[in-house]
């Protein structure tokens, strides 16, 4: 009798996963104020089904209001991003779909009992330790993403100092980069140029704790419109004309131009769905990055929406069951 030796490997294949979405495990709630309305507000994050998307629920009118996450609720761009459905409106949310973009979350209802999101500590790190402390579960859909497939670009002010510019460009991955220029000591003393890959997994150490920032010379004017009114040391970075005034002084070295990152990613989070691309900015603000999605929407041929049935083939550092940042 004749007999053949078969060689098999000692290495057991790698398993293939599909990248699936995810949501929160357990509802969280937080309690702050308003950083422009100064009034009080209750914040309640719950888990949302697979392919809901991010959803505000104002839950504080006669009869609850829906204002579902995308480019075309932007209502308002002035200081902050504001999402609206008929007259109901939720004011402020950028720092908390930053969060959610940091942290990888596709589907959470987000009741609130006011307009405008709380400001807590004035960067998105109060809000990334809400969501870790919830828990955050895969669900079982594929989760998808808007792939860019050629360059969309704005910008305003050729030719002019005011000159300001934002594109997104093709790339395996998602990465931001953005450029400030300030005329002032303190804010010219920092680093003014950051680059951020979300495939490194350090969101919330390198990004989150970043703080929003403004000038005492434009407190007043802002709050004679009703803006700020919430606003201080405790949630702000306060600069007079030479120096800031916080006693702690920065959380980063580079902290103005982090918090521009911050805030790019809250923005381009309103999309409704996470972007494979490479974003870059200088000077940009909450109303181009709004206007750089819209126009990125009325160019259907410059993305696609995909999946990854095989997460090997997804960006490095996207393929972890559990997000870990």
């Amino acid at each position: 009798m004749a007999f053949r030796l078969s060689l098999l490997s000692t290495n057991p294949p790698r398993i293939v996963f599909m990248l699936k979405q995810h949501t929160l495990k357990t509802t969280t709630r937080a309690t702050g104020v308003g950083l422009h309305s100064g009034a009080r507000v209750e914040l309640t994050l719950r888990p949302a089904p697979p392919d809901t998307g991010i959803v505000f629920r104002r839950v504080d009118l006669s009869e609850p209001v829906e204002i579902p996450v995308s480019a075309a609720s932007v209502s308002d761009t002035r200081l902050a991003s504001t999402l609206s459905n008929g007259g109901a409106k939720v004011n402020t949310v950028e720092h908390l779909m930053s969060a959610c973009a940091g942290l990888g979350l596709d589907n959470v209802f987000i009741d609130i009992t006011a307009e405008e999101v709380p400001i807590l500590d004035g960067s998105a790190a109060s809000f990334v330790y809400l969501l870790q402390s919830a828990g955050i579960v895969t669900q079982p859909a594929a989760k998808q993403f808007v792939r860019i497939t050629r360059t969309v670009k704005v910008e305003e002010g050729r030719g002019t100092p005011a000159y300001k510019w934002a594109p997104l460009e093709p790339y395996h991955g998602y990465k931001l980069r953005f450029e400030i220029e300030f005329d002032h000591p303190a804010v010219n003393a920092t680093g003014q140029v950051v680059e951020f890959e979300l495939g490194s997994g350090r969101y919330a150490r390198d990004i989150a704790r970043a703080r929003t920032f403004g000038f005492t010379r434009d407190v007043e004017t802002m709050r004679s419109h009703g803006l700020a009114l919430g606003g201080g040391m405790d949630n702000a970075i306060v600069l007079d004309d030479v120096k800031v005034l916080n006693a702690d002084g920065l959380r980063y070295q580079d902290e103005f131009v982090k918090h521009k990152i911050l805030d790019a990613m809250g923005d381009l989070n309103l999309l409704g769905k996470p972007l494979l691309a490479a974003y870059s900015a200088f000077r940009s603000g909450h109303a181009m990055n709004n206007q750089l999605l819209r126009a990125l929407l009325d160019a259907p041929d410059a993305y696609e929406i995909v999946t990854f049935q095989d997460s090997r083939l997804a960006p490095s550092g996207f393929d972890a069951l559990v997000p870990a940042w």
